[in-house]
């Protein structure tokens, strides 16, 4: 349902670099394979002239954190590492010619991963300046100044791009209305007046920051009263009905459908049918909806599933079941001459759960052999598919 570029498809189903270098004098890790995004970044640096002349990457994510990586790589081989730094996650879209905004926080991983890496090969300890910043999200482990940053960086104004840049936001939303404040106390910090974070008695048009046009909180019983409106009593109701209608062609022709539940001042329920459900799919088909409201309604509202879940294909109910087969099966002598080896235990629509054995176990091993499980997979079936190992750990590997 997202628009990508042909260069994005590119890089995802080809992607440059995507290996180990073996002589790599800078590494960068960032991300966490329990929040669905991580990346480690390889460097060949020469240390008299700091020429990066090697990069690699190994990823576990989105098409969009494969292609921004390969990206990445292409873009900084052959610069010093000075001028590397000087890459934007911007630059980084720009060069595979533009990221859907919901995956621009691929390209800022991409980013961070540099700046650990350069920091590795400085002796130096990767700063994120926000070890002791308190939690906002929960989901993905984003913190306040992490959204701080990405604000400011980006000239970030609202709670969806804070969510596309960083993933904040992005699960159960039961942290939107802290980043809001985050938002509204960070823009107003950078116009240079934070009373405008509770200025509430200028009736100018709310179109900048700064001044009598800075952001508008309301009071909590303005805020309260409207949480109480319901569907047609909301004057925006008939806008979200007509946006939802407008979908469900689209959706019918994938097999899928919507239905409009309700709708309160701060969310939107739906119910979603077909081959809009799933866990990857459920989250695109809120995300795209959740889009269209925004642009519709100009404003942020949190979009929801309300139906019931889809009933689990597993294994060879899928029609790609045998092509994960063939690839475990394919990948398995190149780890046994390691002295690893992997077995395929369960597949459905999203996930593939492998167990991992010998040298594959271990927390970069496993890692690395994950990610290149996925790589290939989701080369084979042309969609993203998690990759997980639900054998033994590190720790009962050692004890």
């Amino acid at each position: 349902m997202w628009d990508y570029s042909e260069k994005v498809k590119d890089h995802f189903f080809h992607p440059r670099n995507a290996k180990v270098v073996q002589d790599a004098n800078a590494i960068g890790d960032v991300g966490s394979i329990s929040c669905g995004d991580a990346l480690r970044l390889m460097l060949k640096i020469n240390p008299e002239t700091q020429v990066i002349e090697d990069a690699g990457f190994q990823t576990f994510g989105c098409g969009s954190a494969i292609a921004s990586s390969s990206a990445l790589t292409e873009m900084i081989i052959g610069k010093t590492l000075e001028e590397a730094q000087k890459v934007t996650n911007q630059d980084i879209a720009d060069y595979l010619d533009g990221l859907p905004p919901e995956k621009m926080h691929c390209s800022v991983m991409g980013r961070e991963a540099l700046d650990a890496a350069a920091a590795n090969f400085r002796g130096e300890e990767y700063v994120t300046d926000h070890d002791d910043s308190p939690l906002v999200c929960k989901c993905f482990g984003i913190d306040e100044a992490k959204i701080v940053k990405a604000i400011k960086e980006n000239g970030l104004t609202t709670l969806q791009e804070v969510t596309n840049y960083t993933k904040a936001g992005g699960a159960c939303g039961s942290c939107h209305e802290k980043i809001e404040e985050i938002i509204n106390k960070t823009l107003a910090e950078m116009a240079g007046d934070v009373s405008n974070t509770t200025n509430t008695s200028c009736d100018a048009p709310r179109k900048v920051v700064g001044g009598c046009e800075g952001i508008e909180i309301k009071k909590s019983s303005e805020a309260n009263k409207d949480n109480e409106l319901v569907n047609e009593a909301l004057p925006f109701y008939q806008t979200v009905v007509n946006v939802i209608e407008q979908m469900r062609p689209s959706l019918a022709n994938d097999g899928g459908d919507v239905q409009l539940r309700k709708v309160t001042n701060d969310k939107v329920e739906v119910e979603l049918s077909g081959k809009c459900l799933g866990c990857m799919m459920t989250d695109m088909t809120l995300s795209w909806i959740s889009q269209r409201l925004n642009e519709a309604l100009g404003r942020n509202i949190q979009v929801v599933n309300v139906g019931p879940k889809e009933q689990e294909l597993i294994n060879e109910q899928l029609p790609f079941y045998q092509t994960v087969v063939d690839i475990v099966e394919q990948m398995r002598p190149s780890l046994a001459n390691d002295g690893g080896d992997v077995k395929l235990k369960k597949v459905t629509k999203d996930r593939v759960e492998v167990e991992l054995s010998g040298s594959c176990i271990g927390c970069m091993m496993t890692d690395m052999t994950l990610s290149w499980i996925q790589q290939r997979v989701v080369e084979a079936i042309g969609e993203f598919i998690q990759v997980v190992n639900v054998g033994q750990t590190e720790h009962n590997h050692n004890h």
